[in-house]
């Protein structure tokens, strides 16, 4: 059976565009049709300055916000990363495969150590190093699949080229993986800034609709959302961002090709009503089941729990393959 292995980083509340662009093809395919490892990757938050207790309170509502979406423990492994050791032991034979080079060639570590120095703060070297992480997060569970937005595709790649050297120089231990990127809104834009990704850790959150905000400000979010000059209502990501930022959006509500839904509206006004119409109902069962599940958290505990046991079943014999191979000594 394909498996199949993502995660979600607990920096900030989780948004529509985590939602679109990966959560919801988690619920609705992913777990029916593979074996499903989903992960709260709550080392990876460490990489920039935080706050600890944000942090564990953060970690705690992704998970339940991934039950409240839909994953169903029955079908699926939930768990939180920092309970299960083998991504650390994993994570540094990766280190010792990968080169310099290539951690400073992410596009990721480019955009996010240049704001670091912009406001002042040091550049913390796991920032470099978290796509190893990220690899080994991978490749711990032997995954086929990587469901990613197409920000996180080089990291996949990155994957891929570490599995192939560490089977070329040690042996055949670990599956390649592929990225699977999702069809419609893979990349949900900010509303106030359509051309940059609606990110849950913006410090500026007007163009960011959170999976948890109330109906009414989904609805002013969305009707405040920036469009573009002129009136025609076109899906052209170059011409009229703002605009094909909607139209996304709307699509990916209802099921609908952008193209199609643009050639039913005359005027902006009628095309953000409808799309704010569409989002709040698309979040209204997970805001509801979310307070429900928020008020049991014993077993959102047991989840995790559960889910960190069956997890480390997984990844320990790749892992420990991975430490034979490398040539350490085996534990008596």
């Amino acid at each position: 059976m394909t498996r199949i292995f993502s995660g979600i980083k607990p920096t900030g509340h989780l948004t529509l565009g985590n939602y679109l662009g990966a959560v919801r093809q988690w619920v609705e395919t992913d777990q029916h049709r593979a074996d499903a490892v989903f992960c709260v990757v709550d080392l990876h938050a460490l990489t920039v300055d935080h706050d600890p207790a944000r942090v564990r309170r953060l970690s705690r509502q992704a998970a339940t916000l991934l039950l409240a979406a839909g994953l169903d423990p029955a079908r699926c492994t939930l768990f939180v990363q920092s309970h299960v050791d083998e991504h650390t032991r994993l994570s540094y034979l990766l280190e010792c495969t990968a080169s310099d080079g290539e951690m400073r060639r992410m596009i990721q570590y480019k955009e996010k150590s240049a704001r670091e120095r912009e406001g002042g703060g040091g550049v913390r070297l796991s920032l470099l190093t978290y796509p190893v992480l990220m690899a080994a997060d991978i490749l711990a569970y032997g995954a086929d699949e990587v469901p990613v937005g197409d920000d996180q595709a080089q990291h996949v790649e990155l994957t891929r080229d570490l599995a192939v050297r560490f089977n070329q120089r040690y042996g055949q231990t670990f599956v390649v993986p592929r990225a699977v990127l999702p069809r419609v809104a893979a990349r949900v834009m900010d509303l106030q800034d359509p051309t940059s990704k609606m990110g849950k850790s913006h410090a500026e959150t007007s163009g960011i609709v959170y999976l948890l905000d109330e109906a009414d400000v989904v609805r002013r979010k969305v009707m405040r959302a920036v469009t573009d000059s002129g009136s025609e209502v076109a899906h052209d990501r170059a011409a009229k961002p703002g605009v094909t930022n909607l139209l996304e959006l709307l699509a990916a509500c209802t099921g609908k090709q952008p193209e199609e839904l643009a050639a039913g509206y005359s005027s902006y006004g009628a095309l953000k009503k409808d799309t704010a119409d569409a989002v709040v109902e698309l979040l209204r069962p997970v805001r509801e089941r979310h307070a429900e599940l928020a008020a049991d958290p014993a077993y959102v505990d047991g989840v995790l729990r559960e889910g960190a046991r069956r997890a480390r079943e997984l990844a320990r014999p790749t892992v420990d393959a991975a430490y034979r191979a490398i040539g350490l000594l085996p534990a008596g």
